[in-house]
């Protein structure tokens, strides 16, 4: 299977496939500044949570080589400062504040201001590898959840695009079908980007599982049906008791899925879960323009004036979740438990 690597350090820049242009244009976008990164990150250029992390610790690093100060204090104050805008890029996924964090910390550890530039390059691509090693072990953990036979309903974007490569919920399809088990694969198209359509789509092609794509609104009659066998998902945030914050559109079909007795999945790395927040009620929900949902490509898809609630994400309650695979096990009920483990080093 080929390769997808959406994110690339070259010679001090930032290399982003840009997931606006997909699947008609394979275009690179090129960040030299942290202030394009992001851009990159609010404009959805970049996304996915893994990714969106792994394009935040970059832009710490190209933010600390561009200040000017030889005191430590005031360097690392300058940082700081940088770094309140990189965290605001978007406020749902919890691994863009996890990165910035990070890099902060390692930051802080060093002694010599002349020093931390380089040392925040080298923290970042760290995180950067560490992404592909965290996914290729959620993939084989979750592998053992995929039939052989039947089917598998996936919403929105979760393979290599959504990370630095290879994936969480795609990544476990992948990693089913490298295993050598066979099963019929749908994927929503995940409105108002359409991610699903124009990119797990995209994604399934390229590394020639075949998949079929399905309008969002349909898969309630197809699980009626008996077509499809299990669900599986991504994750942007989960709370400490498993309610867990994906691209909206998840909380519909994990109820679907829960009335037709149908298994529902999360996969996601243990960077996502946050065991500050005890529950979903205290999840920030963006909000994004509603000219996303009346407009496409620059097209009226609704009468002018009217009015639009867009939200990027909803909040799926823990009780409709059969199992959230990470890269150190697969938690199960009760997630208050078995996420601790997960995130102190395994289950």
């Amino acid at each position: 299977m080929s390769e997808i690597r959406p994110i690339r350090w070259q010679e001090g820049k930032l290399l982003l496939l840009d997931q606006t242009r997909l699947p008609v244009d394979e275009t690179t976008f090129v960040v030299e500044r942290y202030e394009q990164a992001v851009a990159a990150i609010r404009e959805m250029r970049v996304r996915g949570a893994p990714a969106i992390g792994v394009t935040a610790a970059y832009a710490v690093a190209m933010a600390a080589r561009d200040i000017r100060a030889s005191d430590r204090a005031e360097f690392l104050s300058a940082l700081e400062q940088d770094c309140v805008h990189i965290r605001a890029a978007r406020p749902t996924a919890v691994n863009l504040g996890w990165a910035v964090d990070r890099m902060m910390n390692v930051a802080e550890s060093v002694d010599s201001a002349k020093e931390i530039p380089d040392r925040l390059v080298a923290e970042a691509e760290e995180i950067h590898r560490e992404d592909e090693a965290i996914n290729r072990l959620l993939g084989d953990y979750g592998k053992e959840l995929m039939p052989d036979g039947g089917s598998v309903l996936t919403h929105c974007n979760t393979g290599a695009l959504a990370t630095s490569a290879f994936g969480t919920a795609l990544g476990v399809i992948r990693a089913g079908w490298e295993s050598g088990k066979r099963f019929e694969v749908f994927n929503t198209e995940t409105r108002p980007w359409l991610q699903g359509a124009r990119l797990t789509s995209w994604e399934f092609q390229k590394l020639g599982i075949p998949a079929t794509l399905l309008a969002d609104s349909a898969a309630g009659m197809l699980m009626r049906q008996g077509r499809i066998g299990c669900v599986i998902t991504g994750a942007d945030r989960i709370a400490a008791n498993g309610d867990t914050a994906n691209k909206i559109g998840t909380y519909m079909l994990a109820v679907l899925a829960r009335e037709n007795g149908i298994p529902f999945y999360i996969a996601a790395p243990t960077s996502t879960i946050d065991l500050a927040l005890p529950n979903g009620d205290g999840i920030e929900i963006e909000q994004r323009p509603p000219e996303e949902v009346t407009r496409y490509g620059g097209v009226a898809t609704a009468p002018e004036g009217v009015s639009a609630v867009n939200p990027a994400f909803d909040v799926t309650p823990h009780h409709y979740i059969d199992a959230i695979v990470t890269e150190r096990g697969i938690a199960s009920p009760p997630y208050t438990e078995s996420l601790i483990l997960a995130v102190n080093g395994g289950n």
